[in-house]
């Protein structure tokens, strides 16, 4: 990459200089890789969902630091409706700058894993072979809009360089296992499928698969793809 900054690297202008909360959830024997996690189009970080997930990715011996884009801070603060998100090239940026504050307390982009939940992997994977970040996690990937699978763009996950897990329920609205099996996806690109699960990864009662159960089953594989990848 030469002399470019990260910045220019990804092509997006610089945020001022502030630094973005962030929510840790760690493991009990550190030292550990570190896992930069955000949110999807409609709920934050801190979602009980999210939270639950993130303890439990923790407890398999990986550290979790989650973020929220700026739409949705400013919505926690305000008590408003986090609609609609920032453009993407906003989204975009603040990724940048986590990866650059996370950088200054030692953990360099090419020792941090990153991703993020539907919206939030998505943009992540724009970004992620400028970034060459140690890895990258995508949960409930958003391939299409939901139940249009005419409407899916997979180009640039046809070359995505950086080793990817993404980890997507069967029956996903953006992008069910029929549909997804169908895609040319990049070689480095490994799925993880999670029984019966929705874009929620949550399964129906019927199936004999339950919502925790999922998420135990998607931080096990979290887990096991970044201890498996890290450097």
């Amino acid at each position: 990459m030469g002399s470019l900054s990260l910045w220019e690297r990804v092509g997006v202008r610089v945020p001022p200089t502030m630094d973005t909360p962030l929510t840790w959830n760690l493991p009990a024997s550190p030292p550990a890789p570190t896992l930069l996690l955000t949110h999807g189009a409609g709920a934050s970080s801190t979602h009980p969902n999210t939270t639950r997930l993130a303890e439990l990715i923790a407890e398999r011996g990986v550290r979790v630091a989650r973020f929220d884009f700026p739409y949705m801070r400013r919505a926690m603060q305000t008590g408003k409706r986090p609609w609609p998100p920032d453009p993407e090239d906003v989204l975009a940026a603040a990724w940048v700058q986590v990866i650059q504050q996370l950088a200054g307390q030692g953990v360099p982009p090419n020792k941090l894993f990153i991703g993020g939940r539907s919206m939030g992997g998505r943009i992540a994977s724009y970004i992620a072979d400028a970034v060459e970040p140690a890895g990258m996690v995508c949960i409930s990937y958003p391939f299409h809009a939901p139940n249009n699978p005419a409407s899916a763009i997979t180009i640039h996950l046809q070359q995505l360089a950086i080793p990817t897990l993404i980890v997507q329920g069967e029956r996903d609205e953006y992008g069910t296992r029929d549909e997804v099996e169908g895609y040319e996806l990049s070689p480095n690109i490994k799925l993880c499928w999670i029984p019966d699960g929705n874009h929620g990864l949550i399964p129906r009662k019927r199936s004999g698969h339950t919502e925790e159960g999922n998420r135990e089953l998607a931080a096990a594989a979290i887990a096991e793809f970044v201890l498996g990848q890290r450097t």
